[in-house]
């Protein structure tokens, strides 16, 4: 169920692909003068200096600290969710041939 065009051919859509280059050691340096400036008080910053976002997002929501602090992951709520799910059909399974 083509459509065909006699007059107005369509071109393909073109590839357009911009390669980025990254350089780590350039943005080692960055960071280090950064860090080298706010410890000198060269420069001020409203904000503090952090390193590594990582765990960030968990410091700041107050149901995932809870957890992590508890010693929660998502491994062990995946496997309470999965134990909820198997016992849930176990009484599926009973209820039916109960009243069967």
């Amino acid at each position: 169920m083509g459509l065909f065009y006699f007059y107005n051919v369509r071109k393909p859509k073109q590839f357009g692909y911009k390669p980025i280059y990254y350089d780590a050691r350039k943005e080692a340096m960055e960071e280090r003068k950064l860090r080298v400036k706010c410890e000198l008080g060269m420069e001020i910053s409203d904000k503090e200096y952090k390193p590594q976002i990582r765990g960030t997002f968990v410091e700041g929501t107050t149901h995932l600290r809870r957890s992590h602090l508890r010693g929660y992951d998502s491994r062990s709520r995946q496997y309470k969710n999965v134990r909820l799910a198997v016992i849930l059909s176990f009484l599926l399974v009973a209820l039916l041939f109960l009243f069967r």
